[in-house]
């Protein structure tokens, strides 16, 4: 009989959004984990520090680079407590615009971490197809902010600006003819939300396509069935949320119990899994896809009908129109005052809470008065999820760990911030 040795080694990286952010350390006996201990600590952007010596809508644009594929759904959080400080009312067409992207962020979100997790445990095609959605969904954050990824869109009151009523559209170039441009511009020929119905139309048949690569292929079941199982009160306990909590069984979802601006009027459904293990996680985050998607096709109808004000007319916290600062000699005072003091916050605290793709992100400000916050903390959902990698490899082999690394969807931005 050979001796099987206990080894002490470092995992990784092994997950896309570990790369140089995450020290896992193992302790085996022979291919068997016996102790998972995480090292994080470096990357330190220290984002809560930052918040400090910035006006409050200079750290606006730090909130997108903390879960760098969340962007807007973590702005949407900030704004939220600056929103409840200020006793700011959101017109409703914002508040339609905030929730349709919010979900469009929850849909990137998903994708990149379906592809990776399927491309972490072995399965190369389904991380092209993710990827090939994740583009169409990249083309309404540019077609609206101007940027692909970090959009600073949100802002305390509202949204920046309208959507666009025309979807830029592909020009022939050397690479691609007037044939190719053609049919790639085929679905924007109308308005944004016009480019998003076709998205939302297409999609639960592009769903069905990742569900026939993963759901019942014997190789993702034997990498994911029985793997990290975590019962509904060690989840409660460890502080889990989003998928990882309802993964367990728990249906618990912030936009159905603490609804925030228009979630309480729309139609979804909260996925639940049984077992708790990364294949029941995965069927959740699937069915939260063509949920998302549901919730968007709503928005856009709503959106069709509804014209109106997208910010607030409060110019204390919000800029004035370009005319009427051209114009007006006390907006121009009030535009100037605005991005070069900011606005004052009264004295107080608030937390805010959003159901982001991973789970509950929270942010909890104080304010002394003064036009940048006292201080600022972060509740991040991925940091109490890595917690848990200890108590969930434990037992498991080496290739598992990769797997429940998969499963937790953590991003290090949130998670050192």
């Amino acid at each position: 009989m050979a001796e099987i040795k206990n080894y002490t080694l470092n995992l990784g990286p092994q997950h896309p959004a570990a790369h140089g952010v995450l020290r896992l350390v193992l302790e085996l006996d022979g291919e068997v984990v016996q102790r998972a201990d995480p090292h994080i600590g470096l990357l330190h952007r220290a984002t809560e520090k930052l918040a400090e010596s910035k006006t409050y809508i200079q750290s606006l644009p730090y909130m997108d680079r903390l879960d760098y594929v969340s962007m807007m759904s973590n702005e949407h959080a900030y704004c939220l407590a600056i929103e409840r400080m200020l006793g700011l009312e959101v017109p409703v067409r914002a508040q339609y615009i905030r929730v349709m992207f919010a979900e469009i962020t929850r849909l990137l979100n998903h994708l990149l971490w379906l592809g990776c997790h399927g491309f972490d445990c072995g399965a190369m095609n389904i991380l092209i197809y993710c990827f090939r959605e994740r583009e169409d969904l990249f083309d309404m954050y540019e077609a609206v902010s101007g940027a692909r990824m970090h959009a600073a869109y949100f802002r305390p009151g509202g949204v920046y600006r309208d959507l666009p009523a025309e979807m830029p559209q592909y020009k022939v170039s050397k690479i691609k003819n007037a044939k190719t441009i053609a049919r790639l511009n085929e679905n924007r020929q109308g308005s944004l939300l016009d480019f998003i119905e076709d998205f939302t139309n297409r999609f639960p048949k592009l769903v069905d396509e990742y569900e026939t690569l993963l759901t019942d292929n014997r190789i993702w079941k034997q990498r994911t069935v029985g793997v990290g199982v975590v019962t509904p009160e060690r989840a409660k306990n460890m502080g889990f949320t989003g998928a990882m909590l309802r993964g367990s069984g728990i249906a618990w979802d912030l936009r159905k119990h603490q609804p925030y601006d228009v979630y309480g009027q729309l139609d979804f459904d909260i996925p639940v899994g049984k077992t708790g293990d990364c294949y029941d996680r995965y069927l959740v985050r699937v069915e939260e896809m063509r949920q998302s998607n549901k919730i968007i096709q709503q928005c856009i109808a709503w959106l069709k009908n509804n014209p109106g004000p997208v910010i607030t007319s409060n110019h204390k916290v919000a800029p004035p129109s370009r005319v009427a600062m051209k114009s007006s000699m006390e907006e121009l005072i009030h535009h100037f005052k605005l991005f070069t003091e900011g606005f004052h916050v009264p004295e107080g605290e608030a937390y805010a809470a959003v159901e982001h793709p991973k789970g509950e992100f929270g942010i909890y400000l104080i304010s002394d008065g003064a036009n940048k916050p006292y201080r600022m903390k972060i509740r991040a959902p991925g940091f109490a999820h890595l917690a848990a990698m200890d108590e969930m490899a434990r037992g498991h082999m080496i290739a598992d760990a990769v797997a429940i690394i998969g499963t937790m969807d953590i991003v290090f931005g949130e998670i050192d911030r």
